[in-house]
């Protein structure tokens, strides 16, 4: 690292998968973008220990990061509008459309665009060694992330515009009309039916026309895969979310799936 280089690491975690990014603002480019897929889905502690592994056998993190930021994504979270949010009462919050458990630890973010709290449960163990590993560094959700970039980037229109982003076992569906949040969920699939009643049931339940509403695709899909196959079957106007960065991306990617890296290309 040059005296003067100021680089950013971003890590993306999730019980399914891992995606890392360098950015270094002296000179605004993405040098590093990598995401792992498991073939299963781990517990919190196999998380850690694959992260360890990746973390110490890549020269690319030992260098100095000015900021680190830590994405949590997972299903524990849930949107308060800030005008009814009281912090004394996030466990009754999050209680009612999470399982959580008696010691989980359970924090906030401010999403501005929005003007709500996302009250969600990190994973400690992870945040625990990113402190050891690297000090201080920041936390979100990756709802928080999804929700304020794609709120920021959509011109408001009459028209509903339903995002998907998919991840090996989980969708998260974010459905924007005149500029504004309509609906944010996540739901756990195990097959591609499961997938496609998922994405059938939030048009059926908002009275969306699968004929003339689009779905922005971001995540863990390809044109040609079965869950892609599935969605164009059943819904016209299917497309991948295409988005001018600002920043010069180096790193060794196809650029046809940037789309692939929505979530942690818009943390920074």
């Amino acid at each position: 690292m040059k005296i003067n280089d100021i680089k950013e690491l971003s890590i993306q975690i999730n019980l399914n998968g891992l995606s890392f990014c360098i950015l270094d603002r002296t000179n605004n480019t993405v040098e590093f973008l990598k995401t792992i897929v498991f073939e299963k889905k781990l517990t919190p502690d196999q998380v850690l220990n694959r992260l360890k592994t990746e973390l110490g056998s890549n020269t690319a993190f030992s260098e100095d990061f000015s900021d680190v930021l830590v994405i949590h994504q997972n299903e524990l979270s849930t949107l308060v509008p800030d005008a009814l949010y009281d912090e004394k009462h996030k466990v009754d919050y999050l209680k009612f459309n999470s399982k959580i458990l008696r010691n989980d630890f359970i924090t906030e973010d401010i999403v501005a665009v929005n003007k709500s709290v996302n009250v969600y449960v990190p994973y400690v163990n992870i945040n625990n060694y990113i402190f050891e590993t690297f000090g201080a560094f920041v936390y979100k959700h990756a709802s928080s992330i999804l929700i304020g970039s794609i709120l920021a980037d959509t011109e408001a229109t009459d028209e509903s515009i339903v995002y998907l982003n998919v991840n090996k076992y989980t969708i998260e569906v974010t459905v924007v009309k005149n500029g504004e949040l309509q609906l944010f969920n996540v739901f756990e699939y195990h097959s591609n039916e499961d997938f496609i009643y998922y994405v059938l049931f939030v048009f059926e339940q908002l009275k969306l026309n699968v004929e003339t509403t689009p779905i922005e695709l971001i995540g863990n899909v390809v044109i040609g895969d079965e869950r892609f196959i599935m969605l164009y079957t059943y819904i016209r106007h299917v497309r991948f979310l295409d988005k001018d960065y600002d920043f010069v991306i180096t790193a060794e990617t196809d650029r046809r799936y940037l789309h692939q890296h929505y979530l942690i290309l818009n943390s920074f």
